[in-house]
């Protein structure tokens, strides 16, 4: 068993850039929505937010609030990071089941880090970063028996 749990970077330490195309996903998170873009067109789902849909080059978009469950589909585990010696951080790409075909770059949180495997089922939270946003963050998602 590690000695550490994953964590997110300190809030100062993460800073976004917003435009016409990714506010709506970064004002969802701000209230604690999990969202996807769905082209209204074709129905495919896109992450990172574009302007054109990469199936049909719709620009037609529809916001879909999303359950907040995911799974791990990739990860890397980040030790010794500067100036932040005592942190661990889970990089992952997670799956959206909501969302097919999507995939969010996040972390995983309050895991231990040898305890991560592809498949892991995850459940959405957010941490706050810099200029008073938040960024969705995944936490092992614990069915209550």
């Amino acid at each position: 068993m590690s000695a550490a749990l994953s964590r997110a970077l300190p809030a100062q330490r993460v800073r976004i850039a917003t435009d016409h195309v990714t506010e709506p996903f970064w004002q969802a998170a701000r209230e604690r929505r999990l969202t996807a873009p769905r082209c209204a067109d074709c129905g495919h789902f896109r992450l990172p937010p574009t302007p054109f849909c990469p199936e049909c080059q719709s620009q037609n978009v529809d916001w879909v609030r999303l359950s907040g469950r995911g799974s791990v589909f990739s990860f890397s585990v980040v030790r010794n990071i500067p100036g932040l010696d005592d942190a661990v951080v889970v990089a992952a790409v997670v799956d959206l089941p909501d969302a097919p075909g999507a995939r969010l770059i996040s972390n995983v949180i309050d895991a231990d880090p040898d305890e991560v495997r592809i498949g892991m089922e995850l459940i959405v939270d957010f941490s706050p970063i810099s200029d008073g946003w938040l960024l969705p963050v995944f936490r092992p998602h614990r069915p209550r028996p």
